[in-house]
């Protein structure tokens, strides 16, 4: 090998829709040029406007434009091919530069710019000399007219100082600068290196410089030598590259995806990557990248390990099918020792783990859903003719604080804040729910059941005692001088052999952890640096459960990171999306608020449809209309007349089960669509069109998906939660930010299509000016 080549995520993302043959053709090159860059065949010869790129052939047609980027360590020249380009596409205009906010090497093609942005700052392109085409016909003499007035420049609040300062690539800054309208700043856009994008699309989206540069800027920049701008071989280790090797061609056959899972944008990297002295969150809208990082960070805490066989890092999220996709991921990341090193488990799984343990054979308790332990509660409310509380008030009271604060007694229960309950308690109410609630816990043991959230709260009390011994030990072993302590220990303990149970965890999905799950995996590692990485966004908590972290001894303050930029969902979709929870108010899993200020796509795509139906039957028949399109568009051949499969990339969401199967009986036997219903254990049935309640599409994402039966009544449940508007006004208010944020994360899980729709009434967090009547649907 007298060459190494490595691929610029822009060009790997080119050549992905690029057809099969072009692609072979690419594969054939690339390995001409590792073996000799000077081959005749391969006409390499450098641009006129930046000497640091070539072009060079990959066949008559394409070419393959390169930067030299430096000699690596082992003496091999180092290439790094910037773009994939139709010879016509070539001009002598093309630059790459390192950037002075991450160090990392940007290429910039003025091509993707617009006509009018370019006429406007005098500039002209050039065809490279062998890509000119021959004279065209001399145009007819232009009429003359009256010029415009010029048009205000959209960002005519910045200056030249400021776009620099923010990162904007320098070929971009005057540029940027001239445009005048949105549709101008997205074609400046879509061709930008990352950071620019990120930028103009923060400025054109009414940030201000100073938001730009806290929200943006800063957690993107680096440590940069003097002279790094004259360094590619340095920028080249600080830019997301794929090494060209025998692998490329398999690469390249499974589509952006891989891409997509491996990246990491330089304020990803930062976060996954950056030592903690403690507990660290990073939170963001769907779509930021929160997953990834946690992933990233997960294999690099493991790479750190020392030898061994144990497995000290642990990986944990809510649900059991959220679990199984991020094993699915990380094996992707990792190598399969350093794998076999995580324990990954969702959060009720590993308090079982624990449960069983500590529990003798035969004498576990069933588990029981939350429905019938309200049954159970109904049945003791009967028993003692209990009218005061209904059972939802009790159950609530009985998870949230008494469980959620670990109340053992009634003195502790008479003591407990109840701060965001609603409905406030003296003290002789407060003796009454008691003794109600304890004859509810007697009748749960006599039955030998108990509920998800009892499990939890106590095997948070085993891991407490557990961590609570760890550390008596260690101090008496520190007031002995660090002696031996076996003379001292309990023999039948085995207190000597006991260690806390990981060394780091890592937290998906955080916002729907109880009280009781945060307790447990708190006493599960020994507090220090690099315990606990924490992802989750309280926008899209489903489940009433609001927990401050400090009060359960996890301490975030001064290591929390945020994500603004959507790599998942289109502008367009995000834009509908944050109007469903807008004016709501949401924590940040501590004392202080999150809001989704700064939160953008680069990504654009058609606005989503919002469909006013006039009954059941018409919402469904229009519902298949839109899936048979759908289809359609998916699978039609691409250029090289391959036709995609469907299956899995359509969706359609809804408010619960019932209505997920009355939809999937309509559109199967009306219809003839095929369906797969979502479960706890993923996808069940062979049919292309996923269907599932909003609870099921966590963590999720479609290419295309449809939210139906989107009306008042049912999003919110109005039947269900009026009651509590006069008597717990605190309580309507909880039930209906889980509507929205229901509504919120079901229009977050597409990616190029949304479509909406309802019959009667449309729901009330939807975007009143997309509320459009049957007779004039939008």
């Amino acid at each position: 090998m007298t060459a190494r080549l490595s691929l610029y995520q822009k060009a790997e993302n080119e050549l992905y829709k690029m057809d099969s043959s072009v692609k072979t053709k690419f594969y054939d090159f690339c390995h001409q040029f590792r073996l000799d860059p000077d081959h005749p065949s391969l006409d390499l010869k450098p641009l006129k406007g930046d000497g640091r790129i070539f072009r060079a052939k990959i066949d008559r047609s394409y070419r393959a434009l390169l930067a030299r980027a430096g000699v690596g360590a082992d003496g091999v020249q180092q290439w790094l091919i910037v773009a994939v380009r139709h010879r016509k596409d070539v001009y002598e205009e093309l630059s790459v530069a390192i950037n002075r906010i991450t160090g990392e090497i940007e290429f910039v093609d003025l091509g993707t710019v617009g006509q009018s942005v370019l006429r406007r700052a005098g500039l002209h392109l050039t065809p490279a000399p062998e890509e000119q085409a021959a004279p065209a016909e001399p145009a007819p003499a232009p009429v003359v007219a009256e010029p415009p007035a010029p048009a205000e420049p959209l960002l005519a609040g910045c200056t030249p100082q400021d776009l620099r300062r923010l990162g904007v690539a320098d070929a971009l800054i005057d540029l940027a600068l001239t445009v005048t309208t949105d549709e101008e700043l997205d074609q400046l856009i879509a061709g930008a290196p990352r950071l620019t994008a990120e930028v103009l699309t923060g400025l054109g989206s009414g940030m201000s410089v100073d938001e730009v540069e806290r929200e943006i800027t800063e957690p993107a920049s680096t440590t940069l030598e003097p002279g790094f701008e004259n360094d590619m071989a340095a920028a080249l280790t600080r830019t997301a590259v794929t090494t060209v090797d025998d692998d490329i061609r398999n690469v390249l056959a499974e589509g952006d995806f891989r891409a997509w899972k491996v990246y990491l944008h330089p304020t990803q990297r930062k976060i996954a990557e950056r030592n903690y002295s403690g507990p660290a969150r990073v939170s963001g809208g769907p779509g930021t990248g929160k997953t990834i990082v946690a992933l990233h960070r997960v294999a690099r805490l493991a790479a750190a390990l020392p030898p061994g066989h144990g497995k000290p890092i642990l990986l944990t999220t809510y649900t059991k099918n959220l679990t199984a996709d991020l094993r699915s991921r990380l094996t992707s990341l990792m190598d399969p020792a350093l794998l076999s090193r995580i324990d990954i488990k969702h959060i009720d799984q590993l308090a079982q783990s624990v449960l069983n343990e500590n529990t003798a054979p035969g004498s576990q308790r069933s588990l029981i859903t939350d429905d019938r332990a309200l049954d159970v509660l109904r049945e003791v409310l009967f028993e003692h003719d209990e009218q005061r509380w209904d059972a939802e008030f009790l159950f609530d009271e009985w998870e949230q604080i008494v469980l959620g604060q670990s109340l053992a007694t009634r003195q502790d229960y008479f003591k407990a804040r109840r701060a965001g309950m609603g409905r406030a308690l003296n003290r002789p109410e407060r003796a009454a729910i008691w003794k109600l609630l304890d004859q509810f816990t007697l009748r749960l043991n006599g039955l030998g059941r108990e509920t998800w959230a009892q499990a939890a709260e106590r095997a948070a009390r085993y891991e407490v005692e557990r961590a609570r011994k760890i550390q008596a030990r260690a101090e008496r072993k520190e007031d002995v001088g660090g002696g031996d302590l076996t003379h001292l220990d309990d023999n039948s303990s085995g207190m000597r052999y006991v260690r806390h149970r990981y060394r780091h965890i890592v937290v998906d999905e955080a916002q729907d952890l109880s009280p009781a799950h945060w307790k447990m995996l708190r006493a599960m590692v020994a507090p220090g640096s690099d315990d606990l990485f924490i992802a989750g966004d309280t926008h899209q908590r489903i489940y009433d459960r609001q927990v401050t972290l400090s009060t359960v001894g996890i301490n975030i303050r001064g290591r929390s990171s945020k994500l603004t930029l959507s790599y998942r969902t289109t502008q367009e979709i995000l834009d509908q999306a944050a109007k469903v929870v807008h004016g709501a108010s949401y924590d940040d899993l501590d004392d202080g608020t999150d809001t989704l200020d700064g939160y953008h796509s680069l990504l654009r795509g058609p606005a989503p449809e919002f469909i006013a139906c006039a009954d059941w039957t018409d919402e469904i028949a229009r519902l298949a209309e839109a899936l048979k399109q759908w289809r359609a568009d998916i699978t039609q051949p691409t250029g090289d007349d391959t036709a995609r499969d469907p299956s899995g990339t359509m969706a359609v969401c809804v408010a619960d089960g019932d209505m997920a199967g009355r939809v999937a009986a309509d559109l199967e036997m009306k219809h003839g669509i095929t369906t797969a219903t979502l479960t706890k254990d993923g996808p069940q049935g062979g049919g292309e069109v996923h269907i599932g309640t909003m609870h099921r599409f966590k963590g999720l994402e479609y290419q295309r998906l449809a939210v139906i039966g989107a009306s008042d009544g049912i999003l919110p449940r109005t039947a269900l939660i009026e009651k509590y508007r006069t008597t717990d006004p605190k309580r309507y208010e909880r039930e209906l930010k889980k509507s929205r944020n229901q509504l919120f994360v079901a229009t977050t899980r597409a990616r190029d299509a949304l479509r909406i729709s309802w019959h009667g009434k449309a729901s009330p967090f939807l975007p009143s000016q997309e509320k459009t009547s049957p007779e004039q649907p939008k």
